[in-house]
């Protein structure tokens, strides 16, 4: 398993979220406080089209427990390993 760093890039991989991608701010407590970065590809092509039925999560911080953060259809993806930062 990739260990979790700040500044890394992750993309979800639940395909409800496809499209979806966070960047890791913080890790402590077995939980990654996380900014959202893109919103899945249904919500910003609904986003683009004006709907009122869909929120712009974009910069919205969510934590995620580290457990969450492994290949499979309801976890995470290491896109980028990012920027260093300090956690």
């Amino acid at each position: 398993m990739t260990e979790v760093r700040p500044g890394q890039i992750w993309a979800d991989n639940d395909p409800r979220s496809a499209g979806r991608t966070l960047r890791v701010d913080a890790v402590e407590n077995g939980k990654a406080t996380c900014t959202v970065l893109t919103n899945t590809t249904k919500a910003q092509e609904k986003l683009d089209r004006g709907s009122a039925w869909f929120q712009d999560t974009r910069g919205r911080v969510t934590r995620i427990s580290l457990s969450r953060f492994r290949p499979t259809s309801t976890g995470y993806r290491l896109v980028s390993e990012g920027e260093a930062r300090d956690a």
